[in-house]
């Protein structure tokens, strides 16, 4: 037998050891505390059931004490409103931000982690831009291509939205926001480049626009 190799009788004497720090673990903190650090860690909503084995507490005993602790984060238990609250969905039950806080959460995602724009999507925004107010349609037209995907990842992205309704047709016009203004550095579309010259033939797409 070499150095590097284990009876049988050593592996048995190792799993005690792994045992015992997790009961010590759950001695050493409230049911409160471990359902905490397993929801935190959550990729997906947690059961009640899944959260007594992994507790290893009666069901009702962890309902009890997950009610306690989403009481506590809305504030009706004499301790401040928290920033996050602990949200039933799905059969399960998981972190979430909260509600009134998610302007402030989106400012932050959009400095620290700007995404870069596709190709396609930099295009229908020049065409929104220059355009505006604009439909789907009238934007699948210019490009000849299917742009729904596209208009709803710029929409998302607070670059454009919702401006009115056609008319003639009741389709949704779209128009630039405040914040693609603020991104370009301009007060407002009056303030963008002429677009003429960038063009093979000054006008191709843009038939109806005076630069």
């Amino acid at each position: 037998m070499t150095d590097n190799e284990t009876t049988p009788a050593a592996d048995a004497q190792q799993a005690p050891e792994t045992t015992s720090e997790l009961e010590q673990a759950r001695a050493e903190h409230t049911l409160e505390q471990q359902l905490e650090a397993l929801l935190l860690v959550a990729d997906e909503p947690l059961s009640i059931v899944s959260l007594a084995t992994a507790t290893d507490r009666p069901v009702r005993e962890v309902r009890r004490a997950v009610d306690l602790l989403a009481n506590d984060y809305a504030g009706a238990l004499e301790g401040p409103v928290r920033g996050f609250e602990l949200r039933e969905v799905a059969g399960g039950y998981r972190f979430y931000v909260r509600e009134t806080l998610d302007p402030v959460v989106a400012d932050f995602v959009q400095q620290q982690t700007p995404a870069r724009l596709s190709q396609a999507a930099l295009e229908t925004l020049a065409v929104v831009a220059y355009r505006q107010p604009i439909s789907r349609g009238a934007i699948a037209s210019i490009r000849a291509v299917n742009v729904d995907s596209v208009v709803r990842t710029l929409v998302g992205r607070g670059l454009i939205t919702e401006v009115g309704h056609d008319g003639e047709t009741g389709a949704i016009l779209y128009g630039t926001t405040d914040t693609l203004m603020g991104h370009l550095g301009i007060s407002s579309v009056e303030e963008l480049p002429p677009i003429s010259p960038l063009l093979d033939d000054g006008l191709e797409g843009f038939e109806h626009e005076s630069f």
